[in-house]
This record gives structure tokens, sequence and C-alpha cells, in this order.
């Protein structure tokens, strides 16, 4: 999944507009009808963040490299393990400093909020929420007469992840912004939070 694209003026474009961004980039969304990008994202941003707080259980593993890939945090399903990427949080850091952020994102809470993104991730793969997320979203897969099997929309798990630790942390902005920001930064249009690998 890439980044949004970015501009110049990145803390102009809202929250939902940087999650309309996100989907829309997404492949299997290329040439979807922007107002249902919008709705998605909508929906994915309020089901994260009603989410009732979720406990990071994961091992939590810290180390370099994030840069070179592109993320500054990862979950992995086997075994549950967070990956925090040490270099990327420091430069994330730096450019909220430098843009003039510390009011949304306040010193640790970019750490902070990789670690509830990737709770969100893992809470999404072990439990009934991803249903939940599925049809929050009003997406169907399947209808046969009044029996319909809810739809998955690519990228809406991350828009969740997103809300839910902007909410849980008292970010003044999404992470999504920030995300943008460390695109335009490194030039690497796979800058991202977090990817999930299973």
């Amino acid at each position: 999944m890439t980044a949004p694209a970015a501009g110049p003026d990145l803390a102009r474009t809202d929250d939902i507009e940087w999650a309309v961004r996100l989907l829309a980039a997404t492949p299997t969304h290329e040439g979807r009808d922007p107002l249902l990008l919008r709705r998605w994202a909508l929906a994915a941003d309020a089901f994260g963040s009603a989410l009732t707080p979720v406990a990071c259980t994961a091992r939590v593993v810290e180390r370099d490299g994030g840069l070179a890939q592109g993320l500054l945090a990862r979950y992995r399903s086997r075994p549950p393990t967070v990956e925090l990427y040490t270099d990327t949080l420091a430069l994330a850091e730096r450019v909220v400093d430098e843009r003039g952020w510390r009011a949304w994102y306040p010193p640790g809470s970019v750490r902070a909020a990789a670690l509830a993104h990737e709770a969100v991730h893992a809470h999404l793969h072990h439990g009934p929420a991803r249903a939940a997320l599925k049809r929050s979203l009003g997406h169907t897969a399947l209808r046969l007469g009044r029996w319909q099997v809810p739809g998955h929309v690519a990228g809406a798990e991350e828009v969740a992840a997103h809300a839910y630790a902007r909410t849980v942390c008292g970010l003044g902005r999404s992470p999504l912004l920030l995300t943008a920001a460390l695109a335009a930064v490194t030039g690497d249009d796979r800058a991202r939070p977090a990817r999930r690998e299973n």
C-alpha cells in the first residue's frame, strides 16, 4: 500500500481526505467513485474512533531499518509481534518539530500511536472485530435474495487503525498526516506508519 500523494501544504488537507487518498492509492480501488471512497473512509474512521481501548499484547521489538523499508511499525501475527523502527520514529519526531505540529503530536505520542495502531491490527486479525468493520463499511461482496456477505475493502483496516490511534492517544490530527509528511521528506511513496504481515 502506498502513501497518499502529498503536496506542499499537507496540514490543509483534513484527516478524512487523507483517508480517501490512502484508499484511492490502494490496489483494487483504481477508478472507484471518489464518493464511494469517501463513504468508506468516513465509515472506517468512525469505526476506529469508536473502538474501546485495545491492549497491545504482542511482543514489542525495536530495531533500525524502517526508513529503508518505508515503515514506522509492523505487526506480524506469527508469533504476535510489533516491530517498531527507531530510525523512522526519530525522523517522525524531527518532522513534527520542524513543521510545528507538536501541539497535534505531543512528545512520545508517535511511538504510542504506532503501538495503538498495531494493537488494532492484532485485534482485527484475531477477533470478531474484522467482521464488524466489514459490516460498518456497507460493501456487499455477495447477495442472494435477502442474504448478503459483507465485502472486504482494501485499506479500510488501515484507516480504522489510524483513527483509533488518533483517538486513544489524544492526537490533534491523524497519523495519516504524519505519514504524508514522512513520504514528502524521504521521497519514498512506500512510507507509511504501519503494515500488517501475517
